[in-house]
Parts: structure tokens; C-alpha cells; sequence
């Protein structure tokens, strides 16, 4: 029986940073039998800087400063930090350099360190609380009077005016007159260029005047009253690149908010409206309410609560002990995007149902023959794959996805528990692939598959001598530094696929899709049977 499957091609929008990727299959090799030989899938995969598959123009560049003394001596000290942390561990003082911070493998850490409450958990009416414990991103809280003021790039938490007892100049009454926290909503605390460029909050208490008019001397009255908590966090940063912005945006913020079920109104720095359009059926199934962009309201928006900054647990990670309500995970998230495309994904499937008849008749018009007969119902239809490039736009019903290692790949996120990721790891990108795509998507439900390349399939192979350590020992060159790693193995390799190999994969996957699905319409079969 010989068998047929669609392949579909993904398709990005022009000028969305993401990795760059372009396939083709080379002819038959000259002079072989039958036009036989050895055929080869090419893949050109274009690194960029920055992150985990940030491309090199991803998000805002940080912005240069005066070199000052103090920044002399910062570097200085720096310096002795990490050349005495690199002779005593270079294989984690690597890791860090590279992943910022160990990536899942300190999200799993910290899932063990959940005995002690949260920090801010016990916090009161009327007052301000900041968790800067996560070395990934701090988040504050204050509860109260809370009246945003972007004029000043502030949020006041308005306190009533302090009774004559206490109106003497104690210290401890004038630190809490005076108490004010500041925080870069964005979760990538430990990368100190791409933080400078976040839009800074100030939290602020202030007292309202003893007259009882409800305005103190920096708080305004209200303009908008809300009855529901804010959440303030930036889409400035590596956004642009896909990877970040379900890594250090979307997810954070389902995270942060979930638990709060929709009742809350997030306010934006660096407002876009091309992130709006792209993720607002998202932001829609975690507000009821229209977001606020927070440099262009100049209204004063009160709220009985703020939370300024997001929640984030690893690489594209939800650990559920650590949500507030402890047992949301990333299967969660993973329906919440079904129910937020669902609309497109419908769409989509009505015009490839359209697009199916309509090749069916054609057949039909001029077949001689008919089709060969094959085993399969219509309700039992062969797996799909998706190829990731830039041409296309299916997702969420592909059986299969296979792409080089690089931002694209965070599309698995559409994918259902059950079927199969394959990523093809270029040289040197093995820890990268594995911590940023694979160990993620596993925790998602998917089949993963890492095919990790030889030698001769990477075009570094035409540069250096057989033997080189570049070839032979990437996890080696690696501990020299990740502008070497960049130099080397993300600027300058492109990968050429072995389809002799690269087939055994792909056979594998299709007999495990196929097994599966026997395996599913077997047990819909017996729960039809027991209900009859």
C-alpha cells in the first residue's frame, strides 16, 4: 500500500524577527543507477544575537552611556567575579554565560525550594510590598487607594493623612511618608543592557490632605475608577523575537494572572499595537477588560491593587507549586491557546476542507483510472507535517513539526499533547536546543526528538580540518566563551541534512503517529460500545 501525506509549510510574516530558515532538495547525483544516489534536504538557518534565538535586531538596542568611574569600577569588580568563578567551575560558569541563568534546569530547582510562603504573600491594605528574591524578574505589590499617574511614570498609593499623634518628624513616620520602590516590569532581571532599555515604574506613597478631599499634593483625583487589580508589565525588550515573547511575556503573564480569572486590567509599557493584533486573542482570555497603554493614557486610573511586574519559572516553563493557586501548569496555558485561535484555526481548516474538495473533483474530472485503494476511513486521516520556514501558516493541527534549532521552534506550543517534535540541533547548540525547545515541549505532552547532526552534515565541516576540536568537541570551544559560541556555531553554520538519515527519524515518528492513532480510534470504539 503505498500512502500519501500533506505537508504543510509555515509561513511568518514579512519582517518578523525570528530565525531564518530556507529548505530545498538537491537532484540525484550524477550517474547513478536510475537516477538513484544520495539526495540531500539543505537548511539554512540565519542565528541571530541575543537571547535564546533573539535575532540580532530583536527588541530595542540597549542604549549607549558615558563611561563613567563608577561604571569603571563596576567592570573592574565584574571582572574579578567572573575570572575567580571561571577557574573554580567553567563548566557552570559556561552554562551561565550562555543560558543567563541555567534556563529549566534552575526552573526545576526551584520547584524543590517551595516550602517557605512567597515573600509579599502576608501584606495588608495600605501598604507596598517588592519580591526581588527571583533572579530571573522582581514584582511588587500595593494594596490601597492605587492612582496611576504616567505624567510622572508613577503609581501612588494614596494613604489617609496621619493623625496628630503621629505627625511628629519620627523616623519611622518619615519613612513612611516617604516610601517609594521602583521597578523594570520585564523578566530578564539578570541581563543588565537589554533592562536598561525597559521603561522604569516608581511605587509611591503619598497622604492624602487632612481637609478629607481625597487629593494629596501628587495625586490627582480619579478620572477612571476600576473595581479590579492592575498588572503592569512591559512588551519592550527581545519583543519581536517569537521565542521571547511567549518566553518573557505571554506566559509570564498567564502565570501572574490566571489565578486573578480575567477580573483584572493589565497596563502596558511600550504599548504596540502590532503585538495587540498578534497576541490580543490571548490577552482577551485573561481580561475582561481592554488594556491600558500606559504612556499614552494620561487619565488617572485608580485601582483597589496593583502588581507591577510577572511571575516567570524557566524556559517557556509553568511549574504549578509555584503559581499562586499551586496546581496550574503548562497544559493549561497549552488550552488557553487552543481557546484563544480557535476562530482562526476553524477558519483555516474550512479553506483547506474547501481546497481538498475542490482537488477531489478535479481528479475525478480527469483520472483514467482511480486513485490506489488504501486502508484509510475518512475520519482516519494521515498524519500532517510541518515543515518550519516562512511559507504558511498552519499550526495547531499538524501531527509532526521539524525545524532547525532556533526562535521558530517555540511554535510547538501549538501543538497538542501526543504528537511529535522534531528539532535538528546544529553543532555546539546541544545544551540551547535541549533546555530552550526540548525539555519544554516534553513537559508539554509532545514526542520529542532531537536529531542532533554529524559533522559532515554542517558546513563547518568545509572550513576545518577533519579532526578540529570545532568539530570534534563543541561542548570544548564552547568554555572559551559565548562570543565564541556565536562566532562560531550560530553566525556561521548553516546545515545540510542527510535524508538517508534523516528518514529513519521521520519513519519513526510516523509509525509512532500512526500506532497512536489506532490506538486512540480502539479506545473511542470501546467507550461508543459501553455507552450503547
Amino acid at each position: 500500500m503505498v500512502q500519501q501525506h500533506r505537508i504543510y509549510i509555515l509561513q511568518f510574516r514579512k519582517g518578523e524577527q525570528d530565525q531564518e530558515v530556507s529548505c530545498k532538495v538537491s537532484p540525484p547525483a550524477k550517474g547513478a543507477a536510475g537516477g538513484g544516489g544520495r539526495r540531500v534536504m539543505y537548511y539554512y538557518h540565519d542565528y541571530g544575537g541575543g537571547g535564546a534565538g533573539g535575532g540580532k535586531n530583536a527588541g530595542k538596542a540597549a542604549q549607549g552611556r558615558a563611561f563613567s568611574m563608577r561604571r569603571f569600577f563596576g567592570l573592574l569588580l565584574l571582572s574579578f567575579v567572573s575570572v575567580a568563578t571561571l577557574f573554580v567551575a567553567p563548566v557552570s560558569f559556561f552554562s551561565f554565560v550562555h543560558s543567563d541563568d541555567g534556563g529549566a534546569a534552575a526552573a526545576a530547582k526551584a520547584a524543590v525550594a517551595t516550602s517557605s510562603p512567597a515573600a509579599c504573600s502576608a501584606m495588608g491594605n495600605d501598604s507596598i510590598c517588592c519580591d526581588r528574591s527571583s533572579t530571573r524578574a522582581d514584582i511588587c505589590f500595593a494594596r490601597g487607594d492605587v492612582r496611576m499617574h504616567s505624567a510622572s511614570s508613577s503609581f501612588l498609593l494614596v494613604s489617609p493623612p496621619a493623625s496628630n499623634s503621629s505627625s511628629s518628624s519620627s523616623p519611622a513616620t518619615a519613612k513612611e511618608v516617604e516610601e517609594e520602590e521602583r521597578i523594570r516590569p520585564y523578566t530578564r532581571k539578570w541581563e543588565a543592557n537589554v533592562m536598561a532599555t525597559i521603561d522604569e515604574v516608581r511605587i509611591r506613597r503619598v497622604r492624602s490632605s487632612a481637609a478629607g478631599d481625597g487629593v494629596a499634593g501628587g495625586a490627582p483625583r480619579c478620572d477612571v475608577t476600576h473595581d479590579v487589580p492592575a498588572v503592569v508589565f512591559s512588551t519592550g525588550g527581545y519583543t519581536g523575537n517569537v521565542y521571547h515573547e511567549f518566553n518573557d511575556g505571554i506566559l509570564p503573564l498567564f502565570v501572574t494572572s490566571r489565578h486573578l480569572r480575567r477580573r483584572v486590567v493589565f497596563v502596558i509599557l511600550e504599548y504596540h499595537d502590532w503585538w495587540m493584533t498578534k497576541y490580543g486573542d490571548v490577552v482577551s482570555r485573561l481580561s475582561d477588560f481592554p488594556p491600558i497603554d500606559f504612556s499614552s493614557d494620561r487619565r488617572v486610573h485608580c485601582f483597589p491593587e496593583l502588581i507591577a511586574g510577572l511571575r516567570i519559572h524557566g524556559e517557556l516553563t509553568v511549574v504549578p507549586n509555584l503559581t499562586p493557586d499551586h496546581h496550574t501548569s503548562i497544559l493549561h496555558f497549552r488550552s488557553l491557546l487552543d481557546d484563544a485561535y480557535r476562530g482562526r484555526i476553524n477558519y483555516l481548516d474550512r479553506l483547506d476542507r474547501r481546497s481538498s474538495s475542490r482537488h477531489h473533483r478535479r481528479r475525478r474530472r480527469t483520472a483514467v483510472a482511480p486513485p490506489p485503494a488504501t486502508n484509510f476511513s475518512p475520519a482516519e486521516r494521515r498524519p500532517r507535517l510541518v515543515i518550519v520556514s516562512r511559507t504558511g501558516s498552519r499550526l495547531n493541527a499538524s501531527d509532526a513539526m521539524v525545524g532547525v534549532h532556533g526562535a521558530a521552534m517555540t511554535h510547538f506550543m501549538f501543538m497538542r499533547p501526543g504528537k511529535v517534535f522534531i528539532q535538528v540541533i546544529p553543532l555546539g547548540t546541544d545544551w540551547a536546543a535541549g533546555a530552550y525547545y526540548g525539555e519544554p515541549a516534553a513537559r508539554l505532552g509532545l514526542r520529542y526528538v532531537g536529531y542532533k547532526i554529524l559533522p559532515e552534515e554542517s558546513s563547518l565541516s568545509r572550513e576545518y580540518p577533519t579532526g578540529d576540536p570545532v568539530l570534534t568537541d563543541p561542548a570544548g570551544v564552547g568554555k572559551r566563551g559565548w562570543d565564541v559560541t556565536k562566532k562560531v556555531y550560530l553566525d556561521r553554520q548553516n546545515v545540510r541534512l542527510d535524508l538517508v538519515r534523516f528518514r529513519e527519524e521521520l519513519v519513526k515518528a510516523h509509525r509512532y503517529l500512526i500506532a497512536a492513532g489506532a490506538g486512540e480510534r480502539r479506545r473511542r470504539r470501546q467507550g461508543e460500545r459501553q455507552q450503547q
